[in-house]
């Protein structure tokens, strides 16, 4: 439920089309009103995932989590 950019990291000695890092773009939640808790709890979503792809337990928990908060930051405020 996070969408991120694939990206090289600098420095990175493979070619530009096998991609290295993720590229998480504050815009995307700061235009949504979300700040620094927000980013926060979102580093800390995809550490948790990162750290351990294979728990479906745990990508279910943190996609339940993504949902409720993007839903308290709509992208279309009324």
């Amino acid at each position: 439920g996070i969408t991120v950019n694939k990206n090289t990291i600098p420095n990175e000695t493979k070619s530009p089309f096998v991609t290295s890092g993720l590229r998480v773009g504050t815009p995307a939640v700061t235009s949504r009103g979300m700040k620094e808790a927000e980013m926060r709890n979102i580093g800390n979503w995809i550490a948790t995932i990162v750290k351990d792809v294979q728990n479906e337990a745990a990508i279910r928990d943190i996609h339940a989590k993504v949902h409720a908060m993007s839903s308290k930051f709509p992208i279309y405020p009324e």
